[in-house]
Parts: C-alpha cells; structure tokens; sequence
C-alpha cells in the first residue's frame, strides 16, 4: 500500500530530482528543472462527478506517450484517470487516496516512467544501465 511519504522518497531517489512545494504546501518533483510529478491544485475541469466540487487530491504522472497513457486508463483498477486538460498531453491522473489501491512497487514505476520522460538523455542513460533495465 503506498502513500504519499512513498512518493516523496521514490521522487527524490532518482537523480537530480528537486521537489518545490506551492504556497499551499503542494509538491511538485522536478528533473534538470523539468516537471515530471505534482500534486495538481483545483480545476475547473476536475470535479467530483457526484459533487460538482473541484477535486484538491489529484496527482498527476508523466508517461512516455499517448500510447502508454491509454494502457494505464485502461486499467480495470480505474486508478489513473484523465480529464480534458489533459486531452493530447502525455500524463495521467489519480486521486491521491487511490495512492493506497497501489502497491510501493506500481508507485515505483510510475515515478521511474515520469522521470525518464523528462530527464536528460545521458542522466536518464546511465540510470537505466546502473539498474540494468532496457530503455526499449
């Protein structure tokens, strides 16, 4: 069952990584200045569909591609969702206490496959070697 320490941990565990927090307290997880990981503040196109309140507890991932996108909505689980913001844009969404329908392992690969997205080739290279996974 991850959480949200488990996000911070997994974030800053990857190299060059730097986290900012909003006024608000919200964090956002950066690669060589390039934003990979947020928690995402209220929008208009992010509502409760039963409540019509804006959603405060969304997360928002970077993937590799629209491709990568839809196999992860299409989830059975429902966990990661979309909204029109969002429409065309390599990232998908989840509420942030769905964070406990994942395992430490599922929130690894989400935050390892958003921080590939945005960090220099080289760095994002040599982290792939070092862990001897296959960037194909």
């Amino acid at each position: 069952m991850a959480r949200m320490a488990d996000l911070d941990e997994l974030a800053l565990a990857m190299p060059q990584t730097t986290k900012e927090l909003s006024e608000d307290g919200r964090p956002s997880y950066h690669v060589h200045g390039k934003l990979f990981c947020f928690h995402r503040g209220p929008r208009r196109d992010a509502v409760d569909p039963d409540t019509g309140e804006r959603l405060e507890d969304v997360l928002m991932f970077r993937v590799a591609d629209l491709g990568v996108k839809e196999l992860m909505l299409a989830d059975e689980r429902g966990i990661f969702f979309t909204t029109p913001h969002f429409d065309g844009y390599p990232a998908v969404l989840m509420h942030i206490p769905d964070l406990a329908r994942l395992d430490r392992e599922e929130l690894e690969d989400a935050v390892v496959e958003a921080w590939l997205t945005r960090a220099q080739k080289r760095v994002a290279r040599a982290w792939l070697d070092k862990h001897r996974v296959s960037d194909d």
